[in-house]
């Protein structure tokens, strides 16, 4: 059957406009930043993919950079798994922190975002800038005003090393046996390490400064 001039019904294949086009985009969008990367993810490919005119896609996020924003946007609450680590007994605090980073990375759709926030930081500048302003703001100032101590933006950022360093080793790299290695044991092997970054007498001088 013909489409009459003038009617609005879609190209045959396409996705009319509504909330679950803008869903179908902003998935296809995490799935090939995640894979691909911000350079070689483009706004046409996303929209090939989620079913939709390319036009759609500048509809609902207006740019490339709108669009990554939302893509990256964070599938947990920095703020309530914080309050988890955080509000129980000090001595828990390390493991509660290691468990809560291989939960985050364990889990297929944590782990995607997480990994697409890394591809994209590693492969073009102007998608490190924009993640780490989100980061910053949602995860590391939190998280600084929860460590305390001497320095704890700096020991802040320490725990965000581990984070990103299990995240390439273990599920990019996939580097044996780490890659096969339990989260139980990843968890076991990490415990001290955070311990050390969260309570220990290890920053010397001002982080700061950079006059050395």
């Amino acid at each position: 059957m013909k489409t009459q001039p003038g009617s609005s019904r879609p190209p045959r294949g396409r996705r009319p406009a509504g909330a679950q086009t803008r869903d179908a985009i902003a998935e296809a969008a995490r799935r090939q930043f995640g894979e691909q990367g911000y350079r070689d993810t483009t706004l046409r490919s996303v929209a090939n993919e989620a079913g939709v005119d390319h036009r759609l896609v500048l509809h609902y996020f207006g740019s490339k950079q709108r669009l990554f924003r939302e893509a990256i946007a964070l599938p947990i609450d920095p703020q309530l798994l914080l309050e988890r680590i955080f509000d129980t007994d000090p001595d828990n605090v390390a493991r509660g922190t290691a468990t809560a980073v291989m939960s985050v990375l364990e889990d297929p759709g944590t782990r995607q975002t997480a990994l697409a926030l890394i591809r994209a930081a590693a492969s073009e500048p102007e998608a490190a800038e924009l993640i780490r302003e989100v980061l910053t703001e949602r995860v590391l100032a939190p998280l600084t005003s929860r460590v305390g101590g001497d320095q704890p933006q700096l020991r802040a950022n320490m725990i965000a090393t581990q984070f990103v360093g299990m995240a390439m080793a273990r599920y990019v790299v996939r580097i044996e046996p780490l890659a096969s290695a339990s989260p139980e044991q990843v968890v076991a092997a990490i415990t001290p390490v955070f311990e050390h970054y969260l309570y220990g007498d290890w920053i010397v001088g001002d982080a700061s400064d950079t006059s050395a």
